[in-house]
């Protein structure tokens, strides 16, 4: 009797100790944490564009080579969506900014206005994103046949005024001077410059690939 009343103490102690496990586990168990589901939001991968893609813009703002100097800047949107690899990159209507490098007025005698322009940045996801392209350059029409004109036109009044006043001889001299008269009009008048309005179309190329 004695050591089956040992063996029954023996079985409560270990059935204790065993409740006492499993009440120190629980609460680990409960304030575990669950396991983190995995983001929804994955970081798009990145695409690069090109050297040599086009970009074809529209001009908000206008430029000349009469009224811009080197060093100012302009925007632009584009009017066709990049497309690499048959993926849309850049939207069209994506906003772009542009510097003027160049520009020149029309000189007096010689000398054809010119402009010189660059793109600097687009826009994406929220940030400017530096670019480079090469350089799109205007240059002025020559003018040299309406000079032509204008100094030819000059000669042949004055002929007539100087032959009128003295014969001959006076036709020469007045041939001179119609023909000086001329070449000052040329002097005083410019020629073409280069007016490219908003929403004038121009297409830019990248010199540099850029990752987006």
């Amino acid at each position: 009797m004695r050591r089956a009343g040992q063996l029954a103490i023996v079985l409560v102690l270990i059935a204790g100790l065993s409740a006492c496990g499993q009440n120190q586990a629980d609460p680990a168990g409960a304030n575990a944490e669950p396991d983190k589901p995995a983001s929804l939001f994955a970081s798009a991968p990145k695409i690069t564009i090109p050297e040599g893609a086009k970009l074809q813009v529209a001009l908000i703002d206008g430029v000349s080579s009469e009224k811009s100097s080197p060093g100012d800047t302009f925007m632009a949107s584009l009017i066709q969506p990049v497309v690499v690899n048959g993926a849309t990159v850049l939207e069209k209507g994506t906003r772009v900014r542009g510097r003027v490098t160049d520009a020149k007025e029309s000189g007096r005698v010689k000398g054809r206005a010119s402009i010189r322009l660059m793109l600097t940045e687009v826009a994406h996801n929220g940030k400017n994103i530096a670019i480079a392209t090469r350089p799109f350059v205007a240059v002025a029409e020559n003018t040299k046949k309406r000079d032509a004109m204008i100094i030819g036109g000059g000669a042949g009044a004055g002929a007539l005024i100087g032959g009128i006043a003295g014969g001959g001889k006076g036709a020469a001299v007045g041939a001179a001077v119609g023909a000086g008269g001329g070449t000052g009009t040329v002097l005083a008048t410019r020629g073409k410059e280069i007016h490219y309005p908003p929403e004038t179309k121009i297409t830019f190329t990248l010199s540099q690939s850029v990752t987006l």
